[in-house]
């Protein structure tokens, strides 16, 4: 695509994307950017998130901010939202796209179990220290990356960090569903007209995501289905149209794939579970005022 922004669907707008510096992240926050937004990515690797930037910047012409953060530590979490607040005047769309998957177990610097840390509690901090700003914005939108496996997945309450019994799949699934039932709790918490919050599926994406401590299935399935899988701007499809499409103003708590809502697995729709998983997260992260937040 030629430099220059010849599309103004999101002129004016600023998005901030997690995970921004490769696979679905990079394609995501580079969609934005190619329909006018000015975006805002994170990444673990100062390096890496610059060049990534100037790669943006070179394609689009837009405004590029970069933020340096490690989420899997709250002490991070709150330090990017810290500096996400006081550079960016506004925040008009926060995509909640950094995951992960771990065969293993793996415990972060606050004690607490990787996947769960990562997949759920650094979106439900990130987003709660930002909702007044995003509420400031107007027609604000949350998107969350989630998976067609919270089909999968149960909220083990009794043993949320696979203290007593671990598997990566499991701990996985159980991410997944957390993130529709944030959204959806987020969702009945505000109205729809402030900030909308809404979880995609991207589909199976050809990525380097698990890479990092695979589970047995993805090291001897995962290198024969990869021409099969899609690429990472066509996974990046679905948050950018949940991102930009006006005709999604005011619509809340629905979970899409393929750019289409559709209906989630029945467990997404416990109210009462959500609220307890939000009960329990708002502890976890220290934010137990935020169980009041928005009534």
């Amino acid at each position: 695509m030629s430099k220059g922004r010849p599309m103004a669907q999101m002129s004016g707008r600023t998005v901030l994307v997690t995970g921004g510096t490769g696979g679905i992240g990079r394609a995501t926050a580079l969609g934005l950017a190619r329909i006018g937004a000015n975006v805002a990515i994170t990444g673990r690797d100062a390096a890496h998130a610059e060049q990534t930037a100037a790669e943006i910047r070179s394609d689009t012409g837009a405004t590029v901010h970069v933020f340096i953060a490690d989420l899997s530590t709250q002490s991070e979490v709150r330090r990017l939202a810290a500096e996400a607040l006081d550079q960016l005047p506004r925040i008009d769309v926060l995509v909640n796209n950094v995951g992960g998957y771990w065969n293993t177990r793996h415990v972060t610097t606050d004690g607490l179990e990787r996947t769960l840390a990562i997949n759920h509690l650094a979106p439900f901090l990130l987003t709660s220290l930002l909702l007044p700003r995003l509420e400031q914005s107007g027609h604000a939108r949350v998107v969350t990356v989630s998976s067609h496996a919270h089909g999968q997945g149960r909220i083990d309450f009794d043993d949320l960090q696979g203290e007593r019994s671990y598997s990566g799949a499991r701990a996985y699934n159980q991410s997944k569903l957390a993130n529709i039932l944030f959204s959806y709790e987020v969702a009945r918490r505000l109205p729809a007209q402030a900030v909308a919050a809404n979880a995609v599926h991207p589909g199976v994406v050809s990525t380097a995501f698990g890479a990092e401590d695979p589970g047995r299935t993805q090291r001897l399935l995962v290198p024969f289905l990869r021409p099969f899988m899609k690429t990472p701007a066509q996974g990046a499809a679905t948050s950018i149209h949940v991102a930009s499409a006006p005709g999604l103003d005011g619509v809340t708590g629905r979970y899409f794939t393929n750019s289409q809502p559709r209906r989630s697995a029945q467990r997404s729709y416990d109210q009462a579970t959500a609220a307890r998983l939000w009960r329990m997260s708002a502890e976890m992260v220290g934010l137990e005022a935020v169980d009041n937040a928005g009534g």
